[in-house]
C-alpha cells in the first residue's frame, strides 16, 4: 500500500509550520505556543475562540496540512478521511469541565467545555470548515512513534473508503493527574495522503505500508518525528 504525501501541518513546541515553509519542526517536550484564529484562518471565525486547547491545536494542524496541500478551499463536500492518534485525548478538557461541575453540585458546569469532552470533537470542527465527509475517528495510541494513524490512513485509501486522508497525532502535555510514564511530546502533526496517480499537484514524497511497517524509499521509518523532516520541501529549493 502506497500513499503520496501532499501536505504537512503542525503545531509543536517549535511553533507553527507547513511542509513547504522554512519553519522549524521539532516534536519534543516543552510548552506549546498559544494558537489564535489569525495563526490559522485569514477570515473571521467566531467558533475558533470557543475551542478548548486540545481541539484548537488539532484543528490548526489539520488546517495547516490542507493549506500546504492546496486543498483548504472548497465548494462541494469531499470524501476525505480524518484519522488522529492521541495518547491523552481530551483528558485535560475533561478535568477542566469537572472542575466546573464540582462546585455548587453542577450549577456552574460549563456548557462550552462540555461540548469538547470527546477527543474527536476537533475532527467534526475540521469536517465542517473544510467540507469533509469521509470516515473520521481518533485512536488511543499508547505508542510514542505516532505512526498508527498513518497505517490506518494507508489502509483506508487502499480499501477505497475515501479519496484522500488527513492523518496524524494530537496531544496536549501530560495531565498532572497521570503518572509520568513515557511522556508523549505535546503538539499536533498531520499529513495529507492520496493514492498514487491522482491529479493533486506536486507531492512532497511517498510512503508505503509493507508487512506492517511504514517505509520510505525502502527504508523503515520508526517515528513521525523522523518522517516529517525527510518529506519537507521548502519553496526556496
Amino acid at each position: 500500500m502506497i500513499g503520496v504525501i501532499l501536505g504537512i501541518g503542525w503545531v509543536t513546541t517549535a511553533g507553527f509550520g507547513r511542509g513547504r515553509q522554512e519553519t522549524a519542526f521539532a516534536l519534543e517536550c516543552g510548552e506549546l505556543p498559544a494558537v489564535t484564529r489569525k495563526d490559522v484562518f485569514a477570515e473571521v471565525d467566531p467558533r475558533f475562540g470557543r475551542l478548548d486547547p486540545f481541539s484548537r491545536i488539532g484543528l490548526a494542524g489539520i488546517a495547516l496540512a490542507l493549506q500546504d496541500a492546496g486543498l483548504d478551499a472548497w465548494q462541494q463536500k469531499r470524501p476525505v478521511a480524518l484519522i488522529a492518534g492521541s495518547r491523552y485525548g481530551c483528558l485535560a478538557t475533561d478535568n477542566d469541565y469537572f472542575d466546573s461541575v464540582l462546585p455548587q453540585q453542577g450549577r456552574l458546569a460549563s456548557p462550552n467545555l462540555f461540548a469538547y469532552t470527546l477527543p474527536n470533537c476537533f475532527l467534526g470542527e475540521a469536517a465542517i470548515r473544510f467540507g469533509l465527509t469521509g470516515p473520521a475517528y481518533v485512536v488511543s495510541a499508547a505508542e510514542e512513534n505516532g505512526l498508527t494513524p498513518l497505517r490506518l490512513a494507508l489502509e483506508t485509501l487502499a480499501w477505497d473508503e475515501a479519496d484522500l486522508a488527513v492523518a496524524g497525532i494530537c496531544d496536549l502535555a501530560r495531565p498532572a493527574s497521570l503518572a509520568p510514564a513515557g511522556e508523549a511530546p505535546p503538539g499536533a502533526v498531520f499529513l495529507v495522503l492520496a493514492r498514487p496517480g491522482g491529479k493533486h499537484g506536486q507531492a512532497l514524497g511517498q510512503i508505503a505500508l509493507q508487512t506492517g511497517k511504514i517505509r520510505m524509499a525502502g527504508k523503515e521509518i520508526r517515528s513521525l518525528a523522523e518522517l516529517v523532516p525527510l518529506l519537507r520541501r521548502p519553496l526556496s529549493e
